[in-house]
């Protein structure tokens, strides 16, 4: 028999957290988060999201063992800017247990309906910047980004099988860099310099602080039209900020200015800490820094995680411009490849580019839908 509990106290939302662990405890490329974030995901004390979404959260119970979990979500800023009446399914993990799944989609599905939602979409959480999409390629390969799911391959089936369809995939590359940047990212780069752009480059973190507002602007102007993406208002970029600026290395950020000095460009990208992150488990402390400070050391690669160019600044070579530093940045840090992140199916340029430089798709995942 199976039976579903809202979360409702701190207990369950622990134990909610705490089920992944479980469920993947076998699971050799499943990358454990940090708990801490993810009480910052999922604490609604702790993250600013939840005032602007009617939420729910479920955890399902088979012989009075917890065996899943979701979460439910209608953003309503987002439905309201893109017309929509979604629901979305978040953070949705068991075993492969039909019933169970079954028993939990169906549950987000009733919701949506009682708040008059005519569609569901997910995995998808609050905004893009948490993890989105099962995975459907490159199950063999090592989860290296934090805001993507490392799921099992059943997890397509039980979806597909309750009546769901492709909405959008994501694809991640794997790029190798080469010992010498092309001339051709060089010749472009100057065309940008000689246009007035600036790169900014940094050493310290208290230096970039000054570009965060402008940077966040930028975010929420040039991410506008980019699926599952809600404008980030200043408490929620303080609490993003927060909780990944401690993280950042400051080399592997950089910030193109014009000739007012306005910010028109913006890439971030650190040093790939998954080895650190498997071994840390979801803890800090009281060890648990020591394997990630340790892996940013070892580690050959570099994961791109944010980037934009202010869109009537697109065909200026601001793009080659940043690609330049921070291709020369990896390698002073003796980095060999790098992870492209996300890039959304329908990003035809950057793909385009990606593919003219034979870099690999490794990786998709595939954000679903379903008319309720």
């Amino acid at each position: 028999m199976i039976h579903l509990k809202e979360v409702t106290n701190y207990k369950d939302l622990k134990t909610f957290i705490y089920l992944p662990y479980k469920i993947h405890k076998n699971h050799q490329e499943w990358l454990p988060p940090l708990l801490s974030d993810e009480y910052k995901i999922f604490d609604q004390k702790k993250n600013h999201s939840f005032s602007n979404c009617d939420t729910i959260m479920y955890l399902a119970f088979k012989n009075n063992e917890v065996v899943g979990r979701v979460m439910g979500i209608i953003n309503h800023i987002y439905n309201k800017v893109h017309a929509e009446e979604n629901v979305r399914f978040f953070a949705l993990e068991c075993f492969d247990d039909a019933e169970v799944f079954d028993k939990l989609i169906k549950a987000i599905e009733s919701w949506g309906k009682e708040h008059q939602m005519k569609n569901i979409v997910g995995p998808l959480g609050f905004s893009d910047k948490d993890p989105q999409g099962f995975l459907i390629k490159g199950f063999e390969d090592p989860v290296t980004v934090m805001v993507t799911n490392c799921s099992y391959p059943y997890m397509i089936t039980h979806t597909e099988r309750n009546g769901y369809v492709k909405k959008i995939d994501l694809f991640q590359y794997r790029i190798l860099l080469e010992s010498k940047t092309p001339d051709i990212y060089k010749k472009v780069a100057q065309r940008a310099k000689d246009r007035g752009y600036k790169i900014l480059e940094f050493t310290k973190t208290k230096n970039i602080k000054l570009y965060i507002k402008p940077i966040f602007d930028l975010i929420n102007e040039s991410y506008a039209d980019i699926y599952g993406f809600a404008p980030l208002k200043d408490k929620e970029v303080k609490e993003f900020t927060q909780r990944f600026l401690p993280l950042l290395n400051p080399n592997f950020i950089k910030v193109v200015i014009d000739k007012e000095k306005n910010v028109v460009a913006f890439v971030a990208a650190m040093p790939n800490i998954s080895k650190g992150l498997k071994k840390a488990n979801g803890r800090l402390l009281p060890f648990g820094f020591l394997h990630i400070i340790k892996a940013l050391k070892q580690t050959k690669q570099l994961d791109m995680l944010l980037g934009c160019v202010k869109e009537d600044c697109r065909y200026f070579g601001i793009d080659a411009l940043m690609a330049v530093a921070i291709f020369d940045s990896a390698r002073k840090a003796k980095l060999t490849h790098i992870d492209s992140h996300l890039t959304m199916e329908e990003n035809i340029k950057m793909r385009a580019t990606y593919e003219r430089m034979n870099h690999t798709v490794y990786k998709k995942y595939r954000i679903f839908e379903k008319t309720l």
